[in-house]
């Protein structure tokens, strides 16, 4: 309890305690104790209490690598689409017809039937 109150004080402006620790599982309705280890699961609902959303998952918190590795990529996606029908996926695009067989033109200059 103490070592996961001490990575949530990484994370941001606060600083955790073990009495906060204990705080946020009373509002999750989870029961914990200093000799009970907190699992994933666990730590996903203390997390899901805080506000605002820290930017680590229960498993990242509980992981034996802390502070979990710098990535490139956010930890949430970041786009949100305005409309469900915004991206489709390549069997659904109807604004190009498919062509197949030896029909085809060739649009690209490419390598093949170079010799005549």
């Amino acid at each position: 309890m103490q070592e996961f109150a001490r990575r949530l004080s990484t994370l941001g402006a606060d600083a955790f305690t073990s009495d906060d620790v204990v705080d946020l599982a009373t509002a999750a309705d989870v029961r914990i104790s200093a000799d009970v280890e907190i699992d994933a699961s666990m730590a996903q609902r203390l997390l899901d209490q805080i506000s605002p959303t820290l930017p680590v998952t229960g498993a990242q918190i509980t992981a034996s690598q802390w502070p979990p590795p710098v990535s490139s990529q956010p930890a949430a996606p970041s786009v949100s689409f305005s409309s469900p029908g915004a991206v489709d996926g390549p069997a659904d695009q109807p604004s190009r017809p498919r062509r197949s067989g030896p029909g085809r033109s060739d649009r690209r200059p490419g390598p093949r039937r170079t010799g005549r």
